[in-house]
């Protein structure tokens, strides 16, 4: 099997991952703040994840990342937790379920009452969002600007540091969603003026599911969504202070996280941009020369995701397909970013999806490509 679906995950895992993993549960527990003395930290993979993740995001401080179940709960606690007198919440059409639900259902009360007032921003055929329609929604009562940094459907990559300029000028907080970017793209919270990053580890981080954090720069009010042990103060029923992680750790998941992200920083982001960026190349082009294939978007996504459409066929079909005849996985649908396929004129049945990671080899793209000129010649000559 071709696999050719790691916007979804990426697959095979560097062997440091699987080693880690499996030395972690072969190991004695460890639990972080427990066990030890008041402010004391152990030396564990834990906290040399926090720093092996701050080193690549430009992070400050690595005690401001927290770890969660992946970039889902991530967006949940920053949405849902952000506290301002301000209504405005602007997001653009580019953005995941993972947004927009936690926004429209998790917030429904206090959007019925007015309190809050969801402002989206569109996008372009391509998935790149209209930054004028920004400039004009970042206003002096926005409070989030939620920005999805390279779109799992299309591989369109967002100009961050724009877009957190203007939400710093109108002192709106930007939250990052770098699900699809973090390992495959440069992400500087300084340059980028991000005040919240949500990011997952199942993916660029080469990491396994299950896995990922939130950054909250320092001052950024926050309110914990989730309530437990923490290993600290266990004699008071109030915290003294917000604890975003509670309960037990992944310390198996974050051994993993942390041998990725090693992986990434060891390989270095250079190279690993310049392969997947060949990759792309190769994969964008030889769709673009079959005129069975419409592309969403008229450049190479800038991303590790490219989307078509193949008119007479289902996206469904194709992916049916290409698995079943040609070995090749892909992906079909709306990809969770049902409002993006407004813009592409795909809101019917979506797209089919290729993905492609470090680990994508070309004779992989290149084979979709071959299987994409026979699937659509033979369908012309049936035609």
């Amino acid at each position: 099997m071709i696999y050719l679906n790691h916007a979804a995950t990426t697959y095979p895992k560097p062997r440091k991952v699987l080693e880690a993993v499996a030395y972690a549960l072969e190991s004695v527990p460890q639990s972080q703040y427990r066990g030890v003395s008041a402010g004391e930290y152990r030396e564990d993979g834990i906290k040399l994840c926090r720093e092996n993740l701050a080193r690549l995001f430009h992070i400050g401080n690595p005690e401001r990342i927290y770890f969660t179940s992946g970039s889902t709960q991530a967006l949940n606690m920053a949405i849902l937790g952000y506290r301002s007198t301000r209504k405005r919440i602007v997001y653009t059409a580019a953005e995941h379920n993972s947004v927009l639900r936690t926004i429209f259902d998790g917030l429904k009360e206090e959007i019925k009452a007015g309190r809050i007032l969801p402002v989206e921003v569109g996008c372009d055929r391509g998935g790149y969002v209209d930054m004028e329609a920004m400039e004009r929604a970042i206003t002096g009562d926005t409070s989030l600007v939620i920005v999805n940094h390279s779109s799992n459907v299309t591989g369109a990559v967002q100009d961050m540091g724009q877009i957190g300029s203007l939400a710093r000028e109108k002192g709106a907080c930007l939250l990052a969603d770098v699900s699809q970017s973090a390992g495959a793209l440069p992400v500087d919270v300084e340059a980028m003026n991000i005040d919240m990053l949500a990011f997952t580890g199942h993916k660029g981080l080469y990491g396994i599911q299950g896995t990922g954090g939130l950054y909250v720069r320092e001052g950024i009010p926050l309110r914990p969504l989730l309530f437990g042990g923490t290993g600290k103060d266990s004699r008071t029923l109030v915290a003294q202070e917000p604890f975003y992680e509670v309960g037990t750790m992944n310390t198996p998941g974050i051994a993993g996280l942390n041998a990725g992200v090693e992986y990434v920083l060891e390989t270095g982001l250079k190279r690993i941009m310049a392969h997947e960026r060949d990759m792309m190349r190769i994969l964008y082009e030889g769709l673009r020369e079959n005129p069975g294939v419409v592309l969403c978007g008229d450049r190479q996504p800038g991303g590790t995701a490219i989307s078509f459409t193949v008119p007479g066929f289902s996206p469904s079909d194709i992916g049916y397909i290409l698995a079943g005849t040609y070995g090749i996985q892909v992906r079909t649908g709306l990809h969770c970013a049902p409002l993006l396929h407004r813009y592409l004129g795909t809101e019917d049945a979506g797209t089919v999806r290729a993905s492609i990671s470090y680990m994508t080899k070309a004779e992989e793209v290149r084979a979709l490509v071959e299987a994409m000129a026979e699937l659509t010649g033979r369908a012309g000559k049936i035609g």
